[in-house]
């Protein structure tokens, strides 16, 4: 894929067949897939537990990690497939849970058959060059959908397994991994533990740096439920705005904007400009974080550029950790999900007709609610009701930017690359920490064609 980055930080794609050209250039052969079962008996015959927060976020992620050929890594590449699927079949010995199966419990929730059969495991070549992979600045479905492997004929989640591996041999000596694991699993902190297990077990380690907590019944509902919270993540918002015909209209594009040091400083100076008694005390002491200010900035630029009505009610969903929010805090390597949604809801006409301020005191104020006592009730709310957050008139934002997925060195360095193949749903912007020091962030979203062109400018302003 081809991108041009301007002068002002904003990446943009280039209309000249740039994302065709990758797809076309990236062939991939596979060979059979395999099961990696654990090294070394692990219990099975039994049920494994996944809390209330597992189950409100069973989809699969599909991430892909890039490594350079030996001569540019400083190492000897080797056989990287045989040293990847023998340190797995090492680590599933720890993380057991991840060669099971999915299934139904008692209770009529997803839970982990221990069947002990092992993870999917592929080994594939591609007919080109590391390079011609392209920029994973942007997911590109069609191009690095070669290089993660999926289930032919898998019609729901149950006839998936937790993870499938794929390791693709480029002709230049590089190679990458591609990782396709059900969030019902860990989180990003979570997967990404998974991930530097699996890589420092292929470096030779025999104990794990961080070895996983394996007992979810930590996070098991309250008997009887307790709901304390209106919890307006899971509320259905009507479209009174008519997206659904924007979106069903016109193309949907994707587009990655960077914002690097600077300019996140001048999101932070644009939100704290308007906070203050006369604007209600949007932001707690008058300040407020980067994630915070960029948040609702993102959120207002996008209600602008869809057109939202200004009676339109929008809701803003993004995830907590709340490993240290819980009392007790989660035990170190908690291996599940450890975050739960928090959310602000506004309508457009408030979002717009208010300074930067007011929506990043809404994000700080969602922020500031996630306490023991919220997700507990968020915990016993879906034990109640069953119901999952709705994404309609809402965005999503998901924050990959603070995990340290650089850190999987299976011997051959950190990635060259990583990132993810596609964004979920419609309504999901991710932030990617982007650099060597990883002190940029890249925000990645899809829009209806006018309306990125819209966003494009709100972007070109900062």
């Amino acid at each position: 894929m081809v991108v041009e980055v301007r002068e002002n930080g904003a990446v943009v794609e280039v209309a000249d067949g740039g994302k065709a050209a990758a797809a076309a250039k990236l062939t991939v052969k596979r060979g059979e897939p395999e099961l990696v079962a654990p090294a070394e008996a692990t219990p099975t015959g039994e049920k494994y537990y996944l809390s209330n927060l597992d189950q409100n976020i069973a989809v699969i992620v599909q991430t892909v990690y890039c490594y350079k050929p030996p001569a540019a890594s400083g190492g000897d590449n080797g056989d990287a497939v045989a040293v990847l699927r023998d340190a797995l079949a090492k680590v599933l010995v720890h993380y057991h849970p991840l060669a099971g199966r999915l299934t139904i419990s008692a209770e009529m929730k997803l839970a982990v058959e221990l069947t002990g059969e092992g993870a999917v495991f592929v080994a594939a070549d591609a007919g080109c060059d590391l390079a011609d992979v392209g920029d994973l600045t942007k997911p590109d479905p069609a191009a690095l959908g070669h290089l993660v492997y999926s289930i032919p004929g898998a019609k729901n989640i149950l006839e998936m397994p937790p993870m499938t591996a794929q390791v693709t041999r480029f002709k230049c000596g590089g190679f990458a991994l591609g990782l396709a694991m059900n969030h019902c699993m860990f989180d990003g902190l979570g997967a990404m533990e998974f991930v530097n297990s699996w890589a420092e077990t292929a470096r030779g380690a025999v104990e794990l740096t961080v070895p996983p907590f394996l007992d979810r019944t930590l996070l098991r509902a309250r008997d009887p439920p307790v709901i304390s919270f209106e919890h307006h993540e899971f509320e259905e918002i009507p479209d009174v705005s008519d997206t659904a015909a924007l979106y069903a209209d016109q193309d949907l594009l994707y587009r990655s904007f960077c914002f690097d040091p600077d300019r996140l400083e001048r999101v932070r100076a644009l939100a704290l400009a308007g906070a203050g008694a006369e604007n209600g005390d949007d932001l707690v002491g008058g300040r407020c974080t980067t994630f915070e200010a960029l948040s609702g900035l993102v959120w207002r630029a996008r209600t602008r550029a869809l057109g939202l009505a200004p009676e339109q009610r929008t809701k803003l969903l993004f995830a907590v950790d709340g490993r240290r929010r819980f009392e007790p805090p989660l035990p170190r390597g908690y291996f599940g999900n450890g975050i739960v949604l928090t959310n602000a809801v506004a309508t457009a006409g408030e979002l717009l007709s208010s300074p930067p301020s007011r929506a990043a005191g809404l994000v700080q104020a969602a922020v500031r609610m996630v306490t023991d006592g919220y997700m507990r009730s968020a915990v016993d709310y879906f034990e109640a009701t069953r119901a999952r957050p709705s994404l309609a008139s809402t965005l999503l934002i998901t924050t990959w930017s603070r995990l340290a997925f650089h850190g999987a060195d299976f011997g051959w360095g950190a990635p060259a690359m990583s990132g993810p193949v596609t964004l979920p749903e419609k309504e999901v912007i991710l932030f990617l920490a982007h650099g060597e020091e990883r002190k940029s962030i890249n925000v990645l979203l899809g829009l209806p064609a006018s309306a990125m062109d819209a966003f494009q400018e709100l972007m070109d302003e900062i």
